[in-house]
């Protein structure tokens, strides 16, 4: 036979009863709670790895240097240093500009500056070692780079036209402007959608502001001065080549940055040439700056 439970035990029951319900509830509460935060947690490490640009890797050229002449260690470590110091600011630009470009944006506007830099670097190094011993050749093949992917990047410093613009984080290049349209303004301002074709690009002369050269430089100097209208000829030529590509600075990104980096490579060199039997002139680097005129 059934006992009524004494009122104090109903009351007691009932109390336990509604504190599990409570932390029964609470549970639940909790566990929505986890559940939407580890979802936008979720969320937010997606769209960071989505947006991952990845890192660029160039060739080790310490290890291929043959024995550097203690004359020209010094100059050699610096220029080693200095190829770190670039593959650093183009990662920096890497990251800086992811979201940014279409196309090829990565080989345009970061690989292939990086790479004109590289060039002039490791060049600098092979004559350094060759006043003393022999020139290293073949250098130069060290300085194209290529982009390591970290996240869904599909650039591979190929130009094969299958990056997506910085990091190939899916960007694509906003639709060009008519050819017609007067996009590109003054100083390389790209302020349109893109290169459009219009005008063609002016350099300041370097031959008019060079002191008396020696005679023992005139031959390098003369080099170098058709190749600075070498390059200005090429970058006309891609400026024809690209209408229509890119987006808003795509001539200052892809055209007139490299052809400033090359420029101010051969003016140092003239500069220097100039110096190893008279005063180095100063300054010339000023002229490495060109303009897109209408």
């Amino acid at each position: 036979m059934s006992r009524a439970l004494p009122k104090y035990n109903k009351r007691r029951v009932a109390v336990i009863g509604g504190a599990a319900a409570v932390v029964l509830s609470g549970a639940v509460i909790a566990g929505s709670a986890l559940a939407g935060e580890s979802s936008r947690n979720d969320s937010t490490a997606a769209r960071t790895l989505a947006a991952s640009p990845g890192t660029i890797s160039c060739p080790d050229v310490a290890s291929r240097l043959p024995a550097v002449p203690a004359s020209a260690q010094a100059e050699i470590d610096r220029n080693l240093t200095l190829l770190q110091t670039q593959i650093d600011e183009a990662n920096k630009r890497l990251v800086d500009t992811v979201g940014q470009g279409g196309p090829n944006f990565v080989n345009n506007a970061i690989l292939g500056p990086l790479k004109d830099k590289r060039v002039a670097t490791v060049n600098r190094m092979a004559t350094a070692i060759g006043r003393t011993a022999a020139k290293p050749p073949g250098l130069d093949a060290l300085a194209p780079c290529t982009l390591n992917a970290g996240g869904t990047g599909a650039d591979t410093g190929a130009g094969d036209g299958t990056g997506t613009g910085a990091g190939g984080d899916g960007a694509t290049a906003a639709p060009s402007a008519p050819a017609s349209t007067p996009a590109d303004t003054g100083a390389g301002g790209d302020t349109g959608t893109g290169n459009t074709g219009a005008g063609a690009i002016s350099c300041p002369d370097v031959a008019s502001r060079l002191p008396a050269v020696p005679a023992s430089a005139q031959a390098e100097v003369d080099r170098n001065l058709a190749l600075l209208q070498t390059q200005i000829g090429e970058a006309n030529k891609r400026l024809v080549d690209t209408v229509g590509q890119g987006g808003p600075n795509f001539v200052n990104n892809a055209i007139l940055g490299p052809l400033k980096d090359k420029r101010a490579s051969t003016i140092d060199r003239i500069a220097i040439s100039i110096g190893r039997t008279a005063a180095k002139p100063t300054g010339l680097d000023a002229l490495a700056a060109c303009t897109l005129t209408q």
